[in-house]
C-alpha cells in the first residue's frame, strides 16, 4: 500500500464526511504524490486539514482542499483544469434511509448516488485515471429501502462504465460514531441530557472509522475491475443488536440504563435519573418505512472469494450488458427532473424495473416521526 500510494496522486471525493475523511487520512499517512480533497462542507473540511496537520504533519506533495459541489459546473471547471488523477475515490453519497421520505430530497438522493456518480466516471475515464472507487452499501444487498436501491443501482451504472476503466467499490457495516450514525446521536443524547431511544428487533454489524478507511483505499488499490470488497464475519465481528449496543454504551459511561415504556416517561425523567447515575432508555419494535431486520453483504447467487484476505471478502462480477436498462433509467430521470413535479410511486416503478429484486413497501411512517 505504501508503496503505491507514495507514488500515486488521487483525488477523493466527499472527503470530509466520516469516512471520506478517514480514506484521507490513511492515504495521507503514506505521503502522495498529490491528494485532493472535495467537500460541500466547508466546516468539516477545515477539520480534516486541522486533524491532519495535527496527528501528522506535512508531506512532500500537493495536499489541498475544495469546498466545492461535484454536481456543480464549477465543479467541472475544477476538474477540466486540475483532473489528473491515477485514483478516483468517490465517497459521497446520501446515505441515511430517513432521506426518502420526501420527493425532494428523494430525487437529490437519486441525483448523488447515481448520477452524479457516473458523471465523475466519464471525467476520470476522459482525464486518464487508472482506478475509480466509489462506496457502496450492506443496503445495497437485497434492497428494501429506496436509499439501499439507489446504491444498487449505482453498482449498475459502475458495472456498465466499467468497460473504459477499472471500478471497484466496498460494502460494509455501520460506522461506529461516523455522523448521523446511532452512536453518534447517542453522543448528542448524551450532551443534552436527552434519552436513548433504539429499535430492539434490528442487527447491525459494526467497524470503526478507521476499519471503514482501511477498507476502502484495500478496494480502491488492489481491487479487480468490478469487484465489492466487504468485511468478513468472525468471532469478533458479528451481528449485534441496537439494544445490546445501547446498553453497553450507557454502561460504558458509568451508568445504569433505566427501561421506559414511552417516549413522555423518558423525556420527563431525564433529570431525576441522572442524578441516581442512571439513564432513561426506550426501546421499541421497528415500525419504519424500510428497516430492515439483519444486516447483509451479499445476494444469494453472488460469486464470492473469501481466500484472498484473512479479514475481508470479495464480491466477484462479470460483466452484464444492462445497457438499455440504464438508459432508460436515465431517460426517466431526466424527464422528471425537467417535468418539476415527482411522483413517489412512479420513481418505485422505475426502480423495481431496473431492480426486479427489490422489495419495497411503504408502511407511511419514518424515522423523523419516532423520537
Amino acid at each position: 500500500m505504501c508503496q503505491i500510494v507514495s507514488s500515486s496522486s488521487f483525488l477523493v471525493l466527499g472527503g470530509a464526511g466520516s469516512i471520506g475523511q478517514a480514506v484521507v487520512k490513511e492515504i495521507f499517512s503514506r505521503n502522495p504524490q498529490k491528494l485532493h480533497v472535495v467537500d460541500l462542507n466547508e466546516n468539516n473540511l477545515t477539520e480534516l486539514v486541522r486533524d491532519i496537520r495535527s496527528s501528522f504533519g506535512y508531506i512532500s506533495g500537493d495536499f489541498q482542499t475544495f469546498a466545492l459541489d461535484i454536481g456543480s459546473t464549477i465543479y467541472d471547471a475544477f476538474i477540466e483544469a486540475d483532473g489528473k488523477f491515477d485514483y478516483v475515490l468517490n465517497l459521497s453519497a446520501l446515505k441515511h434511509v430517513r432521506s426518502e421520505k420526501d420527493i425532494y430530497t428523494l430525487m437529490r438522493m437519486i441525483d448523488v448516488n447515481v448520477f452524479n456518480t457516473d458523471k465523475t466516471i466519464v471525467q476520470s475515464i476522459e482525464k486518464g485515471a487508472i482506478k475509480y472507487f466509489a462506496v457502496s452499501t450492506d443496503k445495497a444487498a437485497n434492497p428494501v429501502n429506496l436509499m439501499g436501491a439507489s446504491k444498487r443501482i449505482m453498482e449498475k451504472f459502475l458495472s456498465n462504465r466499467s468497460q473504459s476503466i477499472s471500478i471497484s467499490t466496498a460494502r460494509f457495516a455501520n460506522v461506529a460514531f461516523s455522523d448521523g450514525s446511532l452512536l453518534h446521536g447517542f453522543n448528542q443524547r448524551i450532551q443534552k441530557k436527552q434519552p436513548l431511544v433504539a429499535p430492539n428487533d434490528v442487527k447491525r454489524y459494526f467497524v470503526t472509522p478507521e476499519e471503514a478507511g482501511e477498507l476502502c483505499l484495500m478496494s480502491a488499490l488492489f481491487g479487480e475491475n468490478r469487484d465489492v470488497f466487504f468485511p468478513k464475519e468472525n468471532n469478533q465481528f458479528k451481528l449485534t443488536s441496537f439494544t445490546e449496543i445501547t446498553l453497553r454504551y450507557i454502561e460504558s459511561l458509568g451508568y445504569d440504563p433505566f427501561i421506559c415504556i414511552d417516549e413522555e416517561e423518558a423525556r420527563l425523567k431525564i433529570d431525576e435519573l441522572i442524578i441516581q447515575k442512571k439513564w432513561p432508555c426506550l426501546f421499541t419494535n421497528s415500525d419504519t418505512t424500510g428497516e430492515k431486520e439483519e444486516e447483509e453483504f451479499y445476494s444469494e447467487g453472488e460469486i464470492l472469494d473469501l481466500n484472498r484476505f484473512s479479514s475481508l471478502g470479495i464480491i466477484k462480477n462479470d460483466l452484464v450488458d444492462e445497457s438499455n436498462k440504464i438508459e432508460e433509467f436515465r431517460m426517466r430521470f431526466e424527464g422528471w427532473k425537467q417535468r418539476g413535479n415527482w411522483i413517489k410511486v412512479e420513481i418505485v416503478e422505475a426502480f423495481r424495473e431496473i431492480i426486479p429484486e427489490f422489495q419495497y413497501e411503504d408502511l407511511g411512517k419514518y424515522l423523523d416521526q419516532k423520537m
